[in-house]
């Protein structure tokens, strides 16, 4: 009986590990999605928080320091700029430039700068059609396609 309580107890403990590990997993992992003005007025006591920002990188703005990119991004709704310091590892993507809309994942310091783990950017225009000129058509647009 003695073998089987041991077991047991063995079982407990894995099983209770696996679900602690699990747990302080997915609370390290979650990201809040905040606009300028929330992360602006998000209390101190939630400034250690990872959260992703979005906004229009301000043209001028970029600047690189060593292996760091400093920037700012604009909120146009609330006309509210934000300071970013991008220190991770990964290089820029290609569609960051001036007036791109870029989103950063990181976290608030008690400065007011934005320390950026990731950035990710997209540049509208280089997907919408030219003056004049009609939109692209979707590879299927109901028409039948012979073979």
């Amino acid at each position: 009986m003695k073998t089987y309580l041991r077991f047991g107890l063995l079982v407990v403990a894995i099983i209770g590990t696996l679900a602690w590990l699990a747990a302080s997993g997915i609370s390290e992992s979650k990201t809040y999605y905040k606009t300028v003005s929330e992360l602006k007025h998000m209390p101190a006591s939630e400034a250690g928080r990872r959260v992703r920002v979005t906004g229009d990188v301000v043209p001028g703005s970029i600047r690189r320091e060593g292996e760091h990119v400093r920037f700012q991004i604009h909120e146009k709704e609330s006309n509210q700029m934000l300071s970013v310091v991008y220190m991770g590892k990964d290089p820029l993507p290609d569609t960051f430039r001036d007036s791109a809309q870029a989103m950063a994942d990181g976290k608030l310091q008690s400065d007011g700068t934005f320390h950026a783990n990731s950035i990710a950017a997209k540049c509208p225009s280089k997907y919408e059609a030219a003056p004049g000129k009609p939109a692209a058509q979707p590879l299927n647009s109901g028409k039948p396609t012979s073979i």
